[in-house]
């Protein structure tokens, strides 16, 4: 059964920094750690967009008319990839064979949402973003993709690093679940503060979205998830740290219901078991999977201020 810790915040404190995991080894395994809720102030405290050094701004040779975007989302399990030369979504296994070793077979380059393997998640960046070659969108001017809520400052400059020495362009980290929200079709810059749960295969985000960015946030990480789905156990875990995010929300706030994207949303008995414990509307996004490739491909075509107001870009 999963570990769970909890550790609420009183809403009258979001002005403090939000909480990390401890450094180098993320997140304990099936265990629960609720960030600390965050305001619009801090948020505007966090760097915005990730330049590796030795990256310059200089002009390319390519024309300006072929520059593109690539919007990239490395899961677990699965990677997806979108270019703006493209037609449709690139999904793939994240595993990607060889090992410094030389032991055969596969490697997981993310475990639990985060970088576990730099150089095998660098053989995986440059496998998907070189394919963008071929859509005529090479060299991009930018790479979006997601990132944890919890992602640690190392683990961002990971994913930056991996993204400036195959594209040789700036990457923007946007968090996972706003991402989601956003090809979810949620007005996350409304006037209501909207409710969201990613559920992927290693790993589950509970948000609250209020202004454009991510104000509260409760993850648990999965050990393991099997082919039908979460785990029996895992299911409760789930929906007890969902039920601890709303209930230090105002109950006007939770209103509008909560929405699940990842493909554990298409578990059913995940939808009842909330439905039944949170006592508000509950529904799965269209096509769950591939809301956070959505939510990137909708936001890269705007210019890099606007990406960053409305995505908390980092």
């Amino acid at each position: 059964m999963a570990d769970v810790r909890s550790a609420h915040t009183h809403p009258q404190h979001r002005e403090q920094p939000p909480a990390r995991p401890e450094e180098g080894g993320g997140l304990p395994h099936d265990r629960l750690a609720t960030a600390v809720p965050r305001s619009r102030a801090a948020a505007g405290r966090e760097p915005a967009d990730t330049h590796t050094p030795g990256i310059t701004g200089g002009a390319s040779d390519e024309p300006p008319a072929r520059r593109g975007f690539v919007a990239l989302d490395v899961g677990t399990a699965r990677t997806r990839s979108v270019s703006s030369g493209g037609c449709a979504i690139a999904d793939r296994p994240s595993a990607v064979v060889g090992r410094p070793s030389g032991v055969p077979g596969p490697v997981r380059p993310v475990r639990h949402g985060v970088v576990a393997d730099p150089a095998a998640y660098l053989r995986l960046v440059r496998l998907v973003l070189l394919e963008a070659r071929w859509s005529g969108a090479w060299p991009p001017e930018r790479v979006l993709t997601g990132v944890p809520v919890a992602a640690t400052p190392d683990d961002r400059r990971v994913v930056s690093a991996a993204v400036a020495e195959v594209a040789g362009c700036e990457a923007t980290l946007v968090e996972g679940p706003l991402a989601a929200a956003v090809g979810a079709g949620l007005d996350v810059t409304g006037p209501r503060p909207c409710l969201l749960l990613d559920v992927g295969a290693g790993l589950v985000e509970a948000v609250v979205i209020d202004g454009g960015v991510i104000t509260d946030a409760a993850v648990l990480q999965l050990s393991a998830t099997t082919g039908t789905g979460l785990p029996f156990y895992a299911l409760d875990g789930v929906v007890d740290m969902t039920a601890g995010l709303l209930r230090r929300l105002p109950g006007r706030l939770r209103s509008a219901g909560l929405v699940v994207t990842g493909g554990g949303a298409r578990q059913e008995r995940l939808l009842e078991r909330l439905r039944a414990a949170l006592r508000v509307p509950v529904g799965a996004a269209p096509e769950p999977e591939h809301a956070t490739i959505r939510g990137l491909v909708s936001l890269c075509p705007q210019p890099a201020p606007a990406a960053r107001t409305t995505a908390r870009g980092r």
